[in-house]
């Protein structure tokens, strides 16, 4: 595995010099002067631009878990949900509308052929398919080996997609019902934590099922504990598709050297292991905001982030991310535009 080269430090004291000498109260700018430091450095200049070409990426995929009672929710909803965010009418589509956000969505492992699509909609959407759902973690592995390797490498080309189209920041987003309970583990897995560490709420797990969620996320760790060591085994043992495709996505951009703004639990657990391929990727993300579910929390402490909102979201989809695309963006032009104190001359 080679490691990242991280973000410019030269840069990152630079712009830490002009915050400091802006012509405001020493550390009245909270997050948003450190935030403004971070894009300063991952941009290579100072002031840094405000991201301009913001473009999500929702990776969709269906999990086997979902059979068996790890979600509030049936697992054709992940099917309609993928059309909803064709037809722009999903929570994250409203965000990215309102903060000028590109959206692209791709099924890698929806358990839907999606016949009822033109095929001009169909065959992008499809382009890096995998599979057809992924096996329920806690009774098999989630995929073959040949499986998480196309899936990371089709994560790979999208990053390296998007950004030849221009991208300054890059968003990754989530679609799968179920999909909390394979985060978890590989949270669980790569942080060599239990089970009960891990575990939330999901879609809005009653006390029982919560309970019974815990017991897979349990019972898959055991499982495949021997192969927690490494990354790569770990999301063939523990992933899916789409998780796995996400993984390569971040690790991806982490290794060209663009930034990347994280959302929940799904986009989280994915830094995690890009971290674990490509160690010093870590650098290049943002927190956008903090979910409710615990296990991103305990990644988020890891990687050393602080998010940039808490606001109780727990949408997935990439909406808490897009959410934080404009204190970003804010954080930025403050850097960048608030005058010096040198500049107000005498007292």
């Amino acid at each position: 595995m080679t490691s990242v080269k991280p973000p410019s430090a030269e840069t990152a004291s630079a712009a830490a010099e002009r915050l400091a000498a802006l012509a405001t109260p020493p550390g009245a700018l909270g997050r948003l002067g450190e935030a403004a430091v971070w894009l300063a450095a991952a941009q290579g200049t100072v002031p840094p631009a405000p991201p301009s070409r913001v473009r999500l990426v929702i990776f969709a995929g269906d999990h086997g878990v979902a059979q068996h009672g790890v979600s509030a929710f049936p697992a054709s909803i992940t099917g309609a949900m993928v059309r909803s965010f064709l037809a722009g009418g999903a929570g994250v589509s409203a965000l990215a509308r309102a903060h000028d956000v590109s959206v692209r969505v791709l099924d890698l492992g929806v358990d839907d052929d999606f016949a009822d699509l033109p095929d001009d909609v169909r065959r992008p959407l499809q382009a890096h398919k995998v599979r057809r759902g992924s096996g329920a973690i806690h009774l098999e592995d989630a995929l073959t080996d040949a499986e998480v390797r196309a899936a990371l490498a089709a994560g790979e080309q999208v990053a390296a997609e998007e950004i030849a189209a221009g991208a300054d920041l890059l968003i990754s987003g989530d679609m799968g019902i179920g999909n909390t309970t394979p985060a978890a583990a590989l949270v669980a897995a790569g942080l060599g934590l239990d089970a009960d560490a891990v575990t939330g709420r999901g879609t809005g797990l009653d006390d029982a099922a919560m309970e019974h969620k815990r017991a897979v996320i349990e019972a898959a760790c055991d499982r495949t504990r021997t192969r927690h060591d490494d990354p790569v085994a770990t999301l063939t043992a523990l992933g899916s598709a789409d998780l796995a495709a996400t993984t390569g996505y971040l690790a991806a951009a982490a290794r060209a050297g663009v930034p990347v703004l994280l959302d929940g639990l799904m986009s989280v657990a994915c830094a995690l292991t890009a971290d674990r391929l490509a160690p010093g990727a870590a650098a290049w993300f943002l927190a956008g905001h903090r979910s409710p579910e615990p296990a991103q929390s305990l990644v988020l402490d890891k990687l050393g982030l602080t998010p940039l909102l808490d606001l109780g979201m727990r949408l997935g989809e990439g909406s808490g991310a897009v959410a934080a695309v404009p204190v970003l963006r804010s954080a930025a032009v403050l850097l960048r535009d608030v005058g010096l104190l040198s500049d107000l001359g005498p007292a």
